[in-house]
């Protein structure tokens, strides 16, 4: 079994890595952070929640084998900062960061291993394979991605959207419309991005690609937050005793070790 920290643990989806692992034999929760944390909160799934002004104590005191984030880019570049000084493996499902921010985590993985995913789901570890090669054999067909998650996420479109445009963009080069709105007639080379948040979606995605009279669709669909929670803790458990180096979600599904 190894030891965790998880940071943002009264948001959705540091709720959710604290529940998932108390069902888990692999990992435990050693501590749990949140900033603006009121010391006299409750516990999540019976972990205290300490403020994070303390997460170098906790890492030092606790000695956990990873730290699981998800919060938000200058919180995550913190916390895998105080991870490398503690010399804890980090693990972030964080999004919306901007480039110099992948530099900064890669950076810290010269010195501790650090694992990025945009999405902790293996079936969109699926769907981005399968992306690859549907652009690969349809050249000519048009194609358009819509994504939809829930009211409150901040950035758009997702981290998810921007891989799998990432995905085509190793196999061909376009523009990328966000939305229409009045004349537009599609131009060649367009890829059309289209952001929807409503509810408490947990978060979809759809590729379509469209020519010579026919549709193909490719579709994921999270129906839990437990999904993205399982997929980090897999990590977790998988970067524990890592040499020091900056890996993906793909890394650990691709390792039969």
């Amino acid at each position: 079994m190894i030891a965790v920290g998880v940071t943002g643990a009264t948001g959705r989806m540091g709720q959710a890595v604290i529940e998932t692992a108390a069902d888990r034999e692999d990992v435990r929760v050693a501590f749990a952070v949140n900033r603006g944390a009121d010391p006299d909160a409750d516990a999540v799934a019976g972990v205290p929640v300490h403020p994070a002004s303390d997460l170098s104590s906790l890492l030092s005191d606790h000695e956990p084998d990873a730290l699981v984030d998800f919060t938000g880019p200058e919180s995550a570049l913190d916390y895998a900062s105080a991870c490398a000084d503690a010399d804890v493996a980090f693990v972030t499902g964080t999004t919306g960061f901007e480039n110099g921010d992948f530099s900064m985590l890669q950076e810290v993985g010269t010195s501790i291993p650090v694992l990025h995913a945009a999405n902790f789901a293996r079936g969109v570890q699926a769907l981005l394979r399968t992306v690859r090669e549907a652009v690969a054999t349809l050249p000519g067909y048009d194609v358009e991605l819509t994504e939809t998650h829930h009211n409150a996420k901040r950035d758009a479109p997702s981290g998810t959207a921007r891989t799998i445009l990432a995905e085509v963009a190793a196999q061909r080069e376009f523009a990328e419309v966000y939305g229409r709105e009045g004349v537009q007639p599609r131009e060649d080379g367009e890829v059309g991005v289209h952001v929807r948040r409503a509810g408490d979606v947990r978060g979809e995605h759809e590729v379509m690609l469209a020519g010579n009279d026919e549709v193909v669709t490719l579709t994921h669909r999270a129906e839990s937050r437990g999904v993205f929670a399982a997929g980090a803790l897999d990590s977790a458990v998988w970067l524990a005793g890592r040499e020091a180096g900056y890996y993906s979600f793909g890394d650990v599904i691709g390792d039969s070790s």
